[in-house]
């Protein structure tokens, strides 16, 4: 049986590629999988948070331009559009905000589980959440 399509990486526009990955991996605590120097200043940045499938990540892409620029932490449009899943949020809470991670709320329980939304260094909206 053939194997059905999968999503391996979202692209997440970033201002600079070291401050970017120094938020993913020491806030959040990603892993850096690839940076590769693909010349002319560009960058193949990928990263992945714990658990994740090889081949799933984000890949931090650096603003070219006026239009990219603008987009820069407002990929969704002010919603949340990122979802981190833990399976100790208390745990995973605490580490983040001591890392200097921006909360914009305290945690709520909610049927589908303990979440909170947070922001990254450049303004997207995330959930860390324990699903139930």
């Amino acid at each position: 049986m053939p194997s059905l399509p999968s999503l391996a990486l979202v692209t997440l526009v970033v201002a600079d590629y070291d401050e970017a990955i120094a938020f993913y991996t020491d806030a959040l605590g990603f892993r850096l999988a690839e940076d590769a120097d693909r010349g002319g200043g560009r960058r193949w940045v990928v990263v992945r948070p714990p658990g994740a499938a090889e081949g799933t990540g984000l890949l931090l892409a650096r603003a070219e331009g006026g239009a990219q620029r603008a987009s820069i932490g407002a990929q969704t449009g002010g919603r949340v559009g990122f979802f981190l899943h833990t399976d100790d949020f208390a745990r995973d809470h605490a580490r983040m905000t001591a890392a200097g991670v921006a909360f914009l709320e305290e945690p709520r329980h909610e049927p589908y589980g303990t979440v909170a939304v947070f922001e990254d260094l450049y303004g997207n909206r995330w959930d860390l959440l324990q699903p139930r």
